[in-house]
C-alpha cells in the first residue's frame, strides 16, 4: 500500500521516450541530467507518453543550452493555447555544466544529443549526452562485440545447464 502512495505523488522515473538509435551512431562520452522548460499542453502531452528524440539535439547559444527538433505532438483537448510540435525548448542546467558542454561541442566531431525524456519526481527530465560520432567500421564492430557477447553468455548458460542435469 504505502508504494502505491509513493508512485501515487509522482515519485520515481516515469519513462517517454527514448533515443536508442543515438546510443548506435555515437560514443557516449559524458551524461548529463537537467530540467526543460515546457508549456502546460506540452507536459500534458508528454504525460500520454507521447515524444519522438529522433532528430534531437542541443545547442548552446548566448550561455543557454536549447533542445532543438524533439517532437512533442500538440495536446489533443487542448485549444488556442497548444504548442507547436517542433519549437526548441530551454534546458535548465548549471552554468559550469553549459560552459563545459559549449567548449567540448565546439571540438571536431562532438556533439550533443538527449538520450532519454522522463518524469523524476513529477518534473520533466531530459538526459542528454556529450558523444563522437562513429564511422560505419565503429558502428559494425560494436554489433560484432554486442553479438559475441551474447553466444558467450548463451554458451556459458548451456555448459551450467549440463552441469546441473
Amino acid at each position: 500500500m504505502a508504494k502505491a502512495k509513493e508512485k501515487d505523488k509522482g515519485s520515481g522515473r516515469k519513462l517517454v521516450a527514448q533515443n536508442k538509435k543515438a546510443r548506435h551512431d555515437y560514443t557516449i562520452i559524458d551524461t548529463y541530467e537537467c530540467g526543460l522548460v515546457l508549456t502546460g499542453t506540452e507536459v500534458k502531452s508528454l504525460r500520454q507518453g507521447r515524444a519522438s528524440l529522433v532528430d534531437g539535439f542541443v545547442q548552446i547559444d548566448g550561455g543557454e543550452a536549447w533542445l532543438h527538433n524533439v517532437h512533442v505532438p500538440e495536446y489533443a483537448q487542448g485549444t488556442w493555447t497548444n504548442h507547436s510540435a517542433r519549437r526548441k525548448r530551454k534546458l535548465l542546467l548549471h552554468r559550469a555544466e553549459i560552459d563545459k558542454l559549449e567548449s567540448k561541442s565546439q571540438e571536431t566531431g562532438h556533439t550533443i544529443v538527449p538520450l532519454v525524456l522522463y518524469f523524476k519526481e513529477g518534473r520533466a527530465k531530459v538526459e542528454i549526452a556529450l558523444a563522437k560520432g562513429k564511422k560505419e567500421y565503429d558502428k559494425r564492430q560494436t554489433l560484432r562485440e554486442k553479438q559475441d557477447t551474447r553466444e558467450t553468455n548463451r554458451a556459458i548458460a548451456a555448459a551450467r545447464r549440463r552441469q546441473r542435469a
